[in-house]
């Protein structure tokens, strides 16, 4: 099922798959919902799990900027409203998972339980100079050649070595190029500086909600300590870091991430 429904005063696009309770997937940066694909077949064999294109990408709305995580919590929350959703389990990825931080403090009766993928409470300057480079690459640059800055930037070494993969990596750039919606450059401009002004160091203390975070060891886009600063802030929250895994982790060790991830929700939801 797809469809779009209003919220905060601008078009969501969304879809459901699968039946059961409901798990609401918050996408990163750049990505459509639809980058969720090879989780979601895996999930909605036991949830009702609702993707959506965030503000700024895919067939969402793409208002001028600039966005915050805050709104962007607040467009997940009004999503549920709008589906008579009352709360629902949250697994966030990068921009996704910073937004579920946000959506955990600010409406924390929403969040039944949360997955915070490769989060951040709180960017540096280097995190800072790696969102505007990138906004920068996607002016200059063709789509297929700003895909492969955003692999370069996401997937480890072993990802490059291996020769499916790796063929996969390349027919990815193929892929963008082909792309019939682009992201405008205000939307993803929009987003970056959502990821840059994002500051939950104070209140993570405050998230009640059953939390799960996970990152990759060799995460060059979230580094090991930023995931950190939010399981540490998070009380009683779980940490789990993969070792020779990137920013992309969850396609890294999939085998491993998709099991993973349910049977944690299993017992804490």
């Amino acid at each position: 099922m797809m469809s779009f429904v209003t919220v905060n005063g601008i078009q969501l696009y969304y879809e459901i798959r699968g039946k059961g309770k409901p798990l609401l997937l918050i996408m990163g940066i750049t990505a459509p919902c639809s980058v969720w694909e090879k989780h979601v077949s895996y999930w909605e064999k036991e949830y009702r799990c609702i993707i959506f294109d965030n503000r700024g990408v895919g067939l969402s709305d793409k208002p001028e900027g600039p966005y915050t995580t805050a709104q962007m919590a607040d467009d997940s929350a009004a999503l549920l409203d709008a589906l008579n959703i009352s709360n629902a389990a949250v697994v966030g990825v990068s921009m996704g998972g910073a937004i579920a931080l946000q959506m955990a403090i600010r409406h924390p009766e929403k969040v039944s339980a949360m997955v915070a993928m490769c989060p951040w409470a709180s960017c540096d300057r280097k995190g800072e100079a790696i969102f505007r480079h990138i906004t920068h690459i996607k002016a200059h640059l063709r789509p297929e050649q700003f895909a492969h800055f955003m692999q370069l930037l996401i997937f480890d070494k072993p990802t490059f070595d291996n020769d499916a993969e790796y063929e996969g990596l390349l027919e990815g750039q193929k892929g963008a190029a082909l792309e019939a919606i682009q992201q405008p450059l205000h939307g993803l401009e929009a987003q970056a500086e959502a990821c840059i002004s994002h500051n939950v160091v104070d209140q993570l203390p405050q998230i009640q909600s059953p939390s799960l975070v996970i990152g990759g060891k060799q995460d060059m886009f979230v580094p090991e300590w930023m995931v950190r600063e939010v399981a540490e802030g998070i009380p009683d929250s779980e940490l789990h870091l993969y070792d020779n895994a990137g920013h992309a982790f969850h396609w890294e060790k999939l085998d491993d991430f998709n099991p993973r991830v349910l049977n944690w929700l299993k017992a804490n939801y």
